[in-house]
Order: C-alpha cells, then sequence, then structure tokens
C-alpha cells in the first residue's frame, strides 16, 4: 500500500474549509468568530445561506450553511480547540453563548455545546 503524497499529479491538497449544517449562519459564525478570535468575512453572504469565518490565507476556515431542518440525531463531526489555558478559554466560550455540556469524558478536556447545540471540546496543551 502506497502513501498518497501532499499533492497529486502536481496539485496541491489540503484541508479549504470545515462546514456546518445550521438554520442561522450568521450567528453561529459570529459565534465562532468570537470564540476561535478570527474574522467573519464576506466571501459568502448570509442571505445566500452561508456565512465564513476565517482567513483563505489561514485554513481551514469556518463555513456554516443555512439548512431548513433542525438537529435531529447525533453529530458525527466536532471541533477539537487546543487552548493554552482550560478554564480561561471555557470562561470565554461561555461569555460568547456556550454551555458546559452534561457528560463529560476526560479529566483534560472540557465539552461544550455552541448556541444550537453542536457538541465542541477544548483541551490545553501540556508542557
Amino acid at each position: 500500500m502506497s502513501v498518497v503524497p501532499a499533492s497529486f499529479e502536481g496539485m496541491a491538497i489540503h484541508m479549504g474549509m470545515i462546514t456546518i449544517d445550521c438554520a442561522d449562519p450568521a450567528r453561529l459564525a459570529s459565534f465562532w468568530s468570537a470564540v476561535l478570535d478570527i474574522p467573519v468575512t464576506s466571501e459568502h453572504s448570509a442571505d445566500a445561506g452561508w456565512t465564513t469565518a476565517g482567513s483563505r490565507l489561514d485554513p481551514p476556515r469556518l463555513t456554516f450553511q443555512r439548512v431548513p431542518e433542525p438537529k435531529t440525531g447525533k453529530v458525527r463531526l466536532h471541533l477539537d480547540i487546543q487552548v493554552d489555558d482550560l478554564e480561561t478559554a471555557g470562561a470565554h466560550a461561555i461569555a460568547q453563548g456556550a454551555t458546559l455540556a452534561e457528560f463529560q469524558p476526560q479529566d483534560d478536556v472540557r465539552v461544550y455545546l455552541d448556541p444550537v447545540g453542536h457538541p465542541f471540546c477544548l483541551w490545553a496543551t501540556t508542557a
């Protein structure tokens, strides 16, 4: 079995953006912009059903796509955010509108929910 290189026949391959389904793209882009200190861009108009946070120069960006149906099942993807200080980062996330999840599976990771209930984790770097 061969390893696939970072480029395929001269074409670079990299993660450009991660898209998150939601009912209100502007609301979630604003939340993640504040949590991660990244700008909401004008790349996509919220009126078109898309809003993006982050820069093309520093991927991956987060893109929020409007979907008409509410979340009905388990999310199969979540974001893991590396932080320097777990308590400070958690307080910052809560100040932006996150809530601490009831179930906490690990001592060195905190699970939170964004304003519409998507789970995400904060974990601290260790020295």
